[in-house]
């Protein structure tokens, strides 16, 4: 089976040399990695040019203007051939073991559509730090949305499942993985592979780390919202799960719910000078 890296990228040709070592240094060898250039204003294509040289397993696609993280991921998967794909971002990479530990899970169950694994974040270097450990999220949920973030790299899919689903939506800036992952948890069933296989690196000009993990998170409320549309359930029962204040504005409510009951406020509110 043939699988099918998918790298979107746009101004991070000074990170990709990690991602290529990592992707041709791979125990399984049948691939091959779609470029989608998304309009870069730098020097990044010719760095990459220049990186893989005339290999043929590597494909380059360019988009003549930056249209944005959600089409260029969705124009990755239409020029892939694989039977198996998965996203890599340029500033990233995976462990040498990584693609055949996927083939060979996809191959044993027939009826997954997405698989998924441990993250080990790194710092700008790609040094390691620290490893997201997941765990197995229950299948067929119909209020699953990913709000833990179990669903993350590396993962990856049977194209066939993908083919199920509306696709990628091209609208998206940020959290274009999350959109798919609950895209495919509604057409398949998902699995966790409990090993460390990708490689995150956390740098200033990430897309979903350091100052841009908030508009990260508002994009995820978009891809929970469309996921209630298309699932027919109320967004309140989404949400309902998620713990939306901070641990200060949970110790502020709390004292402020011992006021409410305490004898001596409640005088004092009586006599004007407390309004709590």
């Amino acid at each position: 089976m043939l699988f099918s890296f998918l790298v979107a990228q746009y101004n991070n040709g000074k990170y990709f040399k990690d991602c290529y070592k990592s992707i041709i240094a791979q125990t399984y060898t049948n691939w091959e990695v779609i470029i989608v250039d998304d309009g870069s204003t730098d020097n990044s294509l010719e760095i990459i040019d220049e990186i893989i040289g005339d290999d043929p397993r590597f494909k380059i696609y360019k988009i003549a203007n930056n249209k944005g993280c959600g089409y260029a991921k969705r124009e990755c998967v239409k020029h892939a051939s694989g039977d198996i794909c998965g996203f890599l971002d340029p500033d990233d990479a995976v462990v040498e073991t990584a693609v055949e530990e996927m083939m060979e899970t996809h191959s044993k169950f027939k009826d997954v559509g997405l698989v998924y694994s441990n993250t080990t974040y790194c710092d700008a270097d790609l040094a390691p730090r620290k490893v997201k450990k997941v765990k197995q999220v229950k299948n067929f949920e119909s209020d699953f949305s990913n709000l833990d973030y179990y669903i993350s790299h590396f993962t990856t899919f049977k194209k066939s499942y993908y083919d199920k689903t509306i696709g990628i939506d091209e609208y998206l800036q940020r959290a274009v993985d999350q959109d798919l992952y609950v895209k495919l948890y509604e057409v398949g069933k998902v699995y966790y592979l409990d090993k460390d296989l990708y490689n995150y690196r956390v740098h200033k000009n990430g897309i979903s780390t350091l100052n841009n993990k908030w508009k990260a998170k508002y994009w995820h409320w978009v891809v929970i919202a469309k996921a209630g549309r298309r699932r027919g359930v109320n967004l309140d029962h989404l949400f309902e799960k998620y713990e939306a204040f901070t641990p200060r504005e949970k110790l502020l409510e709390a004292e402020l719910l011992t006021y409410n009951k305490s004898v001596i406020f409640k005088v004092l509110r009586k006599l004007g000078v407390f309004k709590i």
